[in-house]
């Protein structure tokens, strides 16, 4: 059974598990309704505790059901039906109270939550609006603001704000049960609080505020349909009778449950959670993670090493002499001040992990380690002394990692001793916030290498994708690609901000010219110049970022790139630019035309799905959806259209 009922005493305990995350299905409605029966019926019980069995609350729907005809009973009658219960029930949550979860938990009288529970809507993310009641009850116990936020952001809150809010009652001091046994018996012959749905909403507390909040997020939201409609919902449930927002608010979420848009959220959803399983590491067991070593101090090192330390592994970074490793040292502080200033970590955890970085400049610091990742110049002759380096002075069962966005990784691996302990790791700049980590499946690795880069990955909470070795390997591959069609596109006509612009619009944060002004045009430009001696004579080559580079135009940090930084980081088109593409047709004997913005990222879409479908031929990525995956959580893709290849076979979205 999905919820069972026990008691203790004059107390009801109404349990839910239905593992792995108590997701509402039909089972648990169906036995959440036979519990509110039985409990209204019997006299004896004066009051019911709702909890959950395993790891957390009731963490959302089942969004296997989302495909199946809707089978009664519904959710929001449930909660309905819960709200009007003449006995008190009390949520007890631990977790996660997600969606669904917080739904009926808002459809109980109280609510209370250990101190690392989670609550939030996060229907947003897989392009829906809440459905059963939540944009009308959750306004009328929180302010509109918070509300708002909560709704049209989809991030969960911690319990602790959540108790500040009034979201919950109370936090649980020890035990859940008995914490939630002692609230519900000091509420005993207390009169009942008055259903949400009938109690007045919480409005804002300033016009134009509130005014300001809605256009921020309609800005976030780039196009999307879930945002905007979370917006309009939350407005009828602030002015409209509870009765006729419950109405607005599930015709809704039903419209947009079948809107492309949330079928390529929840295919993305599904995506992630297949990412990283390889079918031959089933079984196998990973190594120790209990002493990691870095090499390199410099931007991706300290991130990699800040990373690290935030998931409480121990470093040892190694760098060439002593300034190196101050230097490094201090890029990692400065990554941690940045986290305490934000509120992520306090003071005293600021010092303990700083505690846990020690710096050398001698490989023997490493003996101990258990995996080390070399972050160096990506120059092949130097990696190959970094390995044997790392061969001499590691133990052969720690697993050696490159960072390398583009080399041979076989061809380190193949200057070892041991090339079964030779992986990649490459992690996306900056490392200690990107989510998405691709592990290099060598030639020659070990399943326990392979499978200690996953464990690595899951301790860093990362998307860990698998793929082979390849330049590029999958999102760097790809980027090349699409980024050598925008040049042929500059060259036939579009200027950079065109091009920026349409991918903007198509719901990219930024477009390619400005992420590469970003990043330093010099790093592509380095690996040009390594292709240049193996480039396909027949292959268009276009000049234009060469000229650029030439010309000391690195991007940002130069203040000239593809634009102008006037102030250092708005991008202003620059005529000169422009004079130096027109120059390039010319000498190219092309002559230039307009593109519209269609034409431009139909290109871009191509180009990213031809060479998506070679690296499925070539046996690179496991899975099409992978390369959704590494495009969106690397490179941008605007989730909410579902990647690359997922388009490629939904030509309507």
């Amino acid at each position: 059974m999905a919820v069972t009922l026990t008691r203790m005493d004059d107390i009801a305990i109404a349990t839910v598990e239905n593992p792995p995350v108590n997701a509402v299905n039909y089972a648990v409605r169906q036995g959440l309704l036979e519990a509110l029966v039985q409990t209204e019926a019997d006299e004896e019980i004066r009051a019911t505790i709702l909890i959950c069995a395993g790891r957390t609350f009731v963490a959302g729907a089942d969004i296997r059901e989302f495909g199946q005809p809707p089978k009664p009973p519904h959710l929001p009658d449930v909660i309905t039906l819960l709200e009007g219960a003449t006995k008190p029930w009390v949520a007890a949550i631990h977790g996660s109270a997600l969606g669904g979860g917080l739904e009926i938990a808002l459809g109980c009288h109280y609510r209370i939550a250990t101190p690392s529970a989670r609550l939030g809507l996060p229907e947003v993310t897989l392009g829906l609006i809440p459905g059963a009641g939540g944009t009308v009850r959750l306004p009328r116990l929180v302010a509109a603001e918070t509300a708002l936020d909560m709704i049209t952001g989809g991030k969960p809150v911690a319990a602790p704000k959540a108790l500040d809010s009034g979201l919950i009652d109370a936090l649980a001091d020890g035990d859940l049960q008995e914490a939630a046994l002692r609230f519900a018996r000091q509420r005993l012959g207390e009169t009942l609080p008055l259903p949400l749905s009938a109690q007045s909403p919480n409005l804002p507390r300033d016009a134009e505020d509130w005014k300001t909040r809605q256009r921020r997020v309609l800005d976030r939201a780039r196009g999307q349909a879930a945002p905007r409609a979370a917006l309009e919902i939350l407005d009828t449930a602030l002015t409209a009778p509870a009765k006729e927002a419950l109405e607005q608010e599930r015709e809704t979420f039903l419209r947009l449950k079948s809107h492309p848009e949330s079928a390529a959220l929840r295919h993305v959803f599904f995506a992630e959670r297949a990412a990283g399983q390889l079918p031959r590491l089933k079984g196998a067991e990973p190594g120790p993670l209990d002493h990691i070593g870095i090499i390199g101090g410099g931007t991706m090192g300290a991130g990699i090493t800040a990373a690290c330390l935030l998931a409480d592994l121990p470093v040892t970074m190694i760098e060439r002499d002593t300034d190196a490793c101050d230097a490094g040292r201090a890029r990692v502080t400065d990554i941690l001040d940045d986290a305490q200033r934000r509120g992520l970590i306090d003071a005293s955890r600021h010092a303990a992990l700083l505690s846990q970085l020690t710096t050398a400049t001698d490989y023997a610091a490493l003996a101990a380690a258990d995996l080390v990742i070399e972050a160096v110049f990506e120059d092949m002759a130097t990696k190959h002394a970094v390995f044997k380096a790392l061969d001499t002075h590691t133990r052969p069962v720690c697993i050696l990692a490159s960072n390398t966005s583009y080399l041979d990784i076989n061809e380190m691996a193949r200057a070892t001793a041991h090339p079964e302990r030779i992986i990649g790791l490459h992690f996306f700049s900056p490392a200690h916030v990107m989510k998405l980590l691709e592990l290099i499946v060598t030639d020659r690795a070990s399943d326990r290498a392979l499978a200690t880069g996953l464990a690595l990955g899951k301790r860093l909470r990362k998307l860990t994708v698998p793929a082979g070795v390849c330049d590029g390997f999958i999102g760097n591959r790809i980027l090349s690609s699409y980024r050598r069609d925008t040049d042929a596109i500059l060259q036939d006509g579009a200027t950079p901000s065109q091009i920026d612009q349409a991918m903007r619009d198509f719901g990219f944060p930024m477009g390619i010219f400005e992420m590469q002004d970003l990043a330093g045009l010099d790093i592509s430009w380095a690996m040009r110049k390594r292709r240049a001696a193996t480039r396909d004579p027949d292959e268009r080559y276009v000049d234009i970022a060469d000229t650029l580079c030439e010309a000391g135009r690195l991007g940002r940090k130069t203040g000239r790139g593809w634009y102008l930084y006037t102030d250092g980081k708005t991008p202003i088109p620059d005529p000169e630019v422009e004079q130096i593409i027109a120059q390039s047709a010319e000498a190219a004997g092309i002559t230039r035309r307009a593109f519209d913005p269609d034409e431009i990222i139909t290109r871009i879409l191509t180009a990213m799905q031809h060479e998506g479908q070679e690296i499925l031929n070539e046996n690179i990525a496991e899975r099409a959806s992978d390369i959704d995956v590494v495009m969106i959580n690397g490179y941008g893709f605007p989730r909410w259209r579902g990647g690359p290849m997922y388009m490629a076979g939904h030509r309507d979205s």
